[in-house]
């Protein structure tokens, strides 16, 4: 144990973590500091960071909750991060610290959602292995709808005729800095009526987002004759511009309005990143599949990855003491 040695974040290490994250071979820039703690009162942070010598060589985005620590509930996605220059043996071993600095610390479980493998910048699943060494039970698991634009893919014949509705009704797909419109007279309606719910970011939350990330947080919208009709915030990464809010006006679809949006962001706005992700289509915590929704998606040519929630007890530390051999 005493190669690595863990330490929770503090504010003190807002710079080292920043730096550190812009430099790992899986991390996007949902693991920046200012990212995480946009919603900072929702959540208590227990953020880890893990050091060879004075050298910070992973980082575990967080929170905790009672005797339980949680890859961070306020992101979509999360992990370990680490550079590339760290092989798997290193990475057990990390990971093993960790389980051992928590379990030391009274904490029984932890809960990791991966970083699902489109988001790497290169193959990155040094982590998966050490789960499964440790006897991590999955307890989740999502499916994305995402399209690798590196390789051919054709809209099915209904989205080529969505697509050929909005181009005869004329319809305008716009990049915009302001939410209003969109949140107010489109997002929230809709998912109240259809969901009994709320945008998982207010429309304040989204606007800082923005003013913080202006080249990363991005709202496109579509009109007809002047009035919005359609939109979707796009959160863009190295590797891929994701759909974290689709919407559009119910009785307006027969415009072809979210069709058309979704041709010209993958075939112009966004053609040259390696995955366009349109995100989940699963409900009750991924045992239940949006069938229509998830039509919809992969009828642009998009196919299936996963993303998967493990759940291990800290205790199991002890497993990865002899792995190598």
């Amino acid at each position: 144990m005493n190669r690595y040695s863990v330490k929770k974040y503090t504010e003190n290490h807002y710079k080292t973590w920043n730096d550190f994250i812009a430099q790992a071979k899986n991390a996007t820039f949902l693991f920046h500091r200012d990212f995480m703690e946009y919603h900072k009162d929702r959540f208590e942070d227990y953020s880890l960071m893990v050091f060879e010598g004075g050298k910070l060589v992973a980082v575990l985005p967080a929170n905790i909750d009672q005797d339980t620590v949680y890859s961070h509930q306020g992101l979509t996605y999360g992990g370990l991060v680490y550079n590339e220059k760290f092989k798997l043996a290193s990475v057990i071993q990390i990971f093993k610290c960790i389980l051992f600095f928590l379990n030391s610390s009274a904490i029984q479980k932890l809960q990791v959602k991966l970083l699902p493998s489109v988001y790497h910048q290169k193959p990155s699943e040094e982590l998966n292995y050490a789960l499964f060494l440790s006897d991590a039970q999955l307890i989740r698991r999502d499916t994305l709808t995402v399209i690798d634009l590196s390789t051919s893919y054709s809209l099915s014949k209904i989205r080529k005729r969505g697509v050929k509705n909005g181009i005869s009704n004329r319809l305008i797909v716009k990049e915009v800095d302001g939410f209003y419109d969109f949140w107010n007279e489109i997002l929230i309606p809709n998912l109240a009526q259809k969901h009994q719910a709320k945008p998982v970011h207010s429309l304040e939350e989204i606007t800082k987002l923005k003013a913080l990330f202006p080249e990363k947080v991005r709202q496109f919208n579509v009109y007809h004759n002047g009035t919005i009709v359609a939109g979707t915030t796009v959160f863009e990464s190295s590797n891929v511009a994701h759909s974290q809010y689709i919407s559009g006006i119910e009785d307006k679809n027969e415009l072809g309005g979210i069709d058309f949006l979704f041709y010209i962001l993958i075939t112009d706005v966004f053609k040259n990143k390696r995955f366009f992700d349109f995100g989940i289509s699963n409900e009750s915590q991924g045992r239940k599949l949006n069938e229509g929704l998830s039509y919809w998606k992969e009828s642009f040519g998009a196919s299936t990855i996963v993303h998967d929630f493990y759940e291990v007890q800290t205790s199991n530390y002890s497993l990865l003491n002899n792995v190598l051999i």
